[in-house]
């Protein structure tokens, strides 16, 4: 993790904080009671930051109506037009994302950075594989790792020119490998926090698994500050799958770990079905518990004996064990209920 912090509101990125969840509103900017609604479900889902865009002048509304219905951070997501960075910062809003590079004269860099500066705004650059300047592509030939990272250090030059280093950083592709390299390097180069992301993953099932490679791997390494996972899908289904990659990593234990066998020729009851309906009855679940769900009541509660509760399914009945200890046998269609009765014990 970065060794510079930056704080958007009370969060923290950095500095050794807990790795942070975002997501972003994908409802039109100009409607702001269904962006308010969708902020709300977000929150409720876990969601740590929530990023919004803001197209033009008329959608700064938004800012100020965010702040106001939900307690996360909320970022303005801005292209090119440094008005309406100043305009969200008056409006209240906890960090800004935009390229200096981008907006203009060194005039309009330094209203924007005296602005967020003097309200303790921090400010994410993002760049990705479209998003190279010209002498930067033409010096690498195409979108490498090495070219991005050039492309994110010169854009927070332009800021450190005015004395503002509260900077944020957003190396993506939609390439794995070149994504993990550019992080990595970028880890190297500066101490900015880092946002962790695959930009462009894809639909939910492709989506998630580049994301979990790529942020996963970073992860491991002890890169990186915040995540976001894109997905083609409902943003909070993006927050429920960032979740769980903090999960899997042990740098979460706000939530249940599932642990499931993959089924086998010894498998005598509806396995698959059983462990969709646990996960989804326990979607809501903040208990810091290890759930197994087991298809063999001869393996099923040794293999599964680091698990702080489970079933086993045998033919027609079942099991529910503690620790790998028996303390129930229930029938196949009460072996749900009988679980869930037990974690409420916990």
């Amino acid at each position: 993790m970065s060794k510079r912090s930056v704080l958007l509101g009370g969060l923290q990125l950095g500095g050794g904080a807990p790795v942070s969840v975002q997501s972003m509103l994908n409802i039109p900017a100009h409607d702001i009671e269904n962006s308010v609604r969708q902020a709300k479900e977000l929150e409720a889902a876990g969601c740590q930051i929530i990023r919004a865009a803001v197209p033009d002048m008329e959608a700064v509304r938004l800012i100020a109506a965010l702040k106001e219905a939900v307690t996360v951070p909320i970022v303005a997501d801005i292209h090119f037009n440094y008005r309406l960075a100043l305009e969200c910062a008056a409006a209240g809003v906890d960090k800004i994302r935009i390229n200096p590079g981008n907006i203009g004269s060194d005039d309009r860099v330094k209203a924007v950075a005296d602005a967020c500066k003097s309200r303790n705004i921090p400010i994410r650059i993002g760049v990705n594989s479209g998003s190279l300047e010209k002498h930067i592509l033409a010096r690498y030939g195409h979108p490498t790792a090495e070219a991005l990272v050039d492309s994110a250090l010169y854009h927070a030059s332009l800021l450190e020119r005015f004395d503002f280093d509260d900077i944020v950083l957003s190396i993506k592709s939609s390439d794995v490998r070149t994504m993990v390299a550019a992080y990595r390097l970028a880890h190297e180069r500066c101490d900015y926090p880092l946002h962790l992301g695959v930009t462009e993953a894809g639909t939910e099932r492709m989506g998630l698994i580049k994301s979990a490679a790529g942020i996963g791997s970073l992860l491991l390494d002890g890169i990186g500050d915040t995540i976001r996972v894109s997905l083609t899908a409902d943003p909070i289904r993006e927050v429920y799958a960032a979740r769980d990659i903090l999960r899997a990593l042990s740098l979460r234990d706000d939530g249940v770990q599932f642990v499931s066998c993959p089924t086998c020729g010894r498998t005598k009851i509806d396995l698959i079905g059983l462990a969709g309906e646990v996960e989804s009855r326990l979607q809501g679940c903040e208990k810091n518990i290890t759930v197994a769900v087991m298809g063999c009541v001869v393996n099923g509660p040794g293999e599964a004996r680091e698990a702080d509760i489970g079933i086993a399914g045998g033919d027609g009945e079942g099991l529910i064990f503690k620790k790998g200890e028996i303390i129930r046998k229930v029938a196949e269609e009460q072996l749900v209920d009988a679980l869930l009765e037990e974690i409420e014990k916990l």
